[in-house]
């Protein structure tokens, strides 16, 4: 299965529009933004559970990165609240399930070699960091071999300059309306900017709430299996 596969095209999606699509697990249901690969895949997606849903405990042979939206999302370690971000290693295993229903950012099969950190991070207690103009404000969630994660918080009426990602960028909208020059994102916009592309963001007077990746598009990831690549 191949969605939004091809790196050098800009994609941009509003989740809220999009249609669920059943999962394995009953009461487990995605909205795919890119993929390659059927159940083992290279993968983003936005991922709902509904209450009391469960997926049987698996392992993650290329890693897995979550950003939690809404509800409380759980596993036989921990219970982790909306505003955790998660970073599971390739060879890491858990029995991932939700007592009242959650909301999650998922990415799939997105680490490089060598990065085997386990990442728990409550952005609602973490401390941020003051940007490079006046109305950001920073929180740092991973960084490894020139691929940078972070949450950036934009007061109204923030202008930022332009700017260029040689290694492309990845833009989740959590709250308020992000802008450029090419459009407006709300909450739930998800935008891939291919390599080298450049725009020159700004918010107005609703501000915005960002996660962002850059970096990675240029990355050498783990290889996925060679079932899924024939």
């Amino acid at each position: 299965m191949n969605i939004n596969d091809d790196i050098t095209q800009r994609v941009v999606l509003h989740t809220p529009q999009m249609d669920w699509v059943g999962s394995p697990a009953a009461g487990v249901q995605r909205k795919m933004l890119d993929r390659v690969g059927g159940e083992v895949a290279r993968a983003t997606s936005v991922v709902r559970y509904a209450p009391g849903a469960a997926f049987a405990a698996h392992e993650h042979g290329g890693g897995e990165e979550i950003l939690v939206l809404d509800g409380v999302f759980s596993d036989e370690h921990a219970k982790y609240p909306a505003g955790t971000y998660l970073r599971n290693p390739p060879g890491s295993k858990h029995s991932p399930a939700s007592q009242t229903g959650c909301l999650l950012l998922v990415k799939l099969w997105q680490f490089c070699p060598g990065d085997h950190q386990s990442v728990r991070i409550d952005t609602c207690t973490a401390q941020w960091y003051q940007g490079m103009v006046p109305g950001l404000k920073v929180l740092p969630l991973h960084e490894f071999n020139g691929v940078n994660t972070a949450l950036v918080r934009w007061a109204p009426d923030t202008v930022f300059n332009r700017h260029v990602h040689p290694g492309g960028e990845e833009i989740f909208v959590l709250d308020g309306v992000f802008h450029d020059e090419h459009g407006s994102y709300p909450a739930g916009a998800w935008i891939r900017s291919p390599r080298y592309s450049q725009h020159a963001p700004f918010t107005q007077s609703e501000g915005a709430l960002i996660y962002v990746k850059t970096g990675h598009l240029d990355a050498e990831y783990l290889p996925l299996p060679q079932s899924v690549n024939a």
